[in-house]
C-alpha cells in the first residue's frame, strides 16, 4: 500500500484540542501553513493566488490509532448520547485520520500560506492542498442529514480581566462559539483554553461566558 508524507505543517494559535472551533469557517482567526522541502517552492504555489478559498486534507495527528476502531461514534453537538456511522460525522476518530477542511486563503508569503477560519491544532501535518471551485462545489440544494436542526447560537463573552483589545476580539471570537460538549453539566465549572502563548481562565454564569484570568504561559 502507497504510504504518504506530510507537504507541509500548519502554525495554529490552538494549542489544544479543547477550544478548537467544531468546523472551519466558524472564525477568522489566521493560522499558517509552511511547505516542507521538497515541496516548499514557488513553482508548486503558482496560480493559486487567484483563488479566494482552499480544501485542505490533513492529520488528525493526537487522535491515537486503535486496531480495534468503532465503527460508530457519539457526536458531541447531538449531546453525547446517540451514536451515527462514522461516516455520517466529521468526528476526528476515523480509520485513516484524515481531515478535510475548507479555509480562506488571506496571503501567500514565499511558500507560506496565512489562512483563516482554520480549525487545525498547532503542528497539524498537512497531505495536500487544493482550490476550492465554487462552479462546481456549491451545491445550495444540498441536504445536511442530521446537522441541519442544530443552532449555533453565539454566547456573550464578558471579561474580568486586562487584555489587549485584539486579543480581546480573537478569545471572544473562539470562546462564543460554546467550547463546552453539548451535555456539559450545569453545576460551576471553571475551564481552561490555551489560545496563542496564554492560558485563559473562563466559567459560564446565566448563559455568558465570563474571562476571569488570562495567564500567559512562560
Amino acid at each position: 500500500m502507497k504510504s504518504i508524507e506530510p507537504i507541509g505543517i500548519v502554525h495554529s494559535p490552538f494549542k489544544e484540542k479543547f477550544s478548537i472551533p467544531r468546523q472551519p469557517g466558524l472564525t477568522n482567526i489566521e493560522s499558517t501553513i509552511e511547505l516542507l522541502s521538497p515541496f516548499n517552492r514557488m513553482e508548486a504555489l503558482q496560480g493559486l493566488k487567484e483563488f479566494s478559498h482552499l480544501w485542505i486534507i490533513f492529520d488528525f495527528h493526537q487522535i491515537e490509532s486503535s486496531e480495534n476502531l468503532s465503527l460508530t461514534v457519539r457526536p458531541p453537538r447531538l449531546g453525547g448520547n446517540k451514536r451515527l456511522g462514522v461516516f455520517a460525522t466529521r468526528s476526528p476518530n476515523r480509520p485513516n485520520q484524515l481531515g478535510l477542511s475548507l479555509v480562506k486563503l488571506v496571503e501567500i508569503k514565499g511558500t507560506q500560506l496565512i489562512i483563516s477560519g482554520g480549525d487545525f491544532l498547532d503542528h497539524t501535518p498537512v497531505y495536500d492542498i487544493k482550490p476550492y471551485l465554487k462552479e462546481i462545489e456549491s451545491i445550495p440544494e444540498a441536504v445536511s442529514g442530521w446537522t441541519q436542526y442544530l443552532v449555533s447560537e453565539r454566547l456573550k463573552v464578558d471579561f474580568h480581566c486586562e487584555c489587549e483589545e485584539l486579543l480581546k476580539l480573537k478569545i471572544t471570537e473562539v470562546l462564543s462559539l460554546d467550547p463546552r460538549p453539548t451535555y456539559h453539566e450545569d453545576g460551576y465549572k471553571q475551564y481552561g483554553s490555551r489560545f496563542e502563548q496564554f492560558d485563559i481562565q473562563w466559567v459560564v454564569e446565566n448563559n455568558i461566558i465570563i474571562v476571569k484570568e488570562i495567564r500567559l504561559i512562560i
